[in-house]
């Protein structure tokens, strides 16, 4: 009985493989093509980075921020209802309601804290050793099945733009506040409204 030895050399191949990967960097996040394709109120790359790093906004000209508490008001201005008052004595804003009733749909306040809510940094802090474990499990795919590297970058970039996206949709602290909630009640994930914001993680790859 014959014995056929194959010598098979990777040095070459690895080598060649390594240098397309370490030329070429992998980017997950939102990006700025993306921000208003579906003509969103607020660009979505400034809506993220506010959540992620957490912000204080004053207004700029006018006394007082207007804050929707109801959801007539949600993505409207006070100037969007005619028959709209500010309450005597009262931070608010009012339409009347029946023949002597009123109803709330704005508060007049100074300035709105919106605290850090990191999906970005943390879900990748939470899931790079996965994707670390991924990586090596791919590469030897890419050295005995032939993989490409672009095919490899794309699988990897996937993978963890799936990630991010499953960290903002669980995510739970800190909570909305009672106005935001009284503005989408029922919908108690704070980066969670239309879906748009999250819906726009991916990746791309960078060469």
């Amino acid at each position: 009985m014959g014995v056929t030895i194959r010598k098979t050399n990777n040095i070459p191949k690895l080598k060649k493989v390594l240098g397309e990967l370490g030329a070429s960097e992998i980017q997950v996040g939102l990006f700025g093509e993306d921000s208003n394709v579906d003509k969103e109120d607020i660009n979505l790359v400034t809506l993220a980075r506010v959540h992620e790093f957490g912000m204080t906004i004053k207004p700029k000209r006018a006394s007082a921020l207007t804050i929707p508490i109801s959801p007539k008001s949600k993505g409207k201005r006070v100037s969007d209802f005619p028959t709209a008052f500010k309450v005597k004595g009262k931070d608010i804003i009012a339409i009347p309601k029946g023949k002597s009733g009123i109803e709330p749909i704005f508060i007049l306040v100074k300035e709105v804290t919106i605290p850090e809510r990191s999906f970005l940094r943390s879900g990748f802090d939470e899931n790079v050793d996965n994707i670390v474990r991924k990586i090596e499990r791919l590469m030897k795919d890419v050295l005995e099945y032939g993989i490409s590297p672009d095919m490899f970058l794309d699988m990897i970039g996937l993978e963890f733009a799936g990630l991010i996206q499953k960290k903002a949709r669980n995510l739970k602290t800190p909570p909305k506040s009672k106005a935001t909630l009284s503005v989408s009640p029922g919908k108690t994930n704070p980066l969670m409204d239309t879906g748009n914001m999250v819906g726009k993680i991916r990746h791309k790859v960078v060469k």
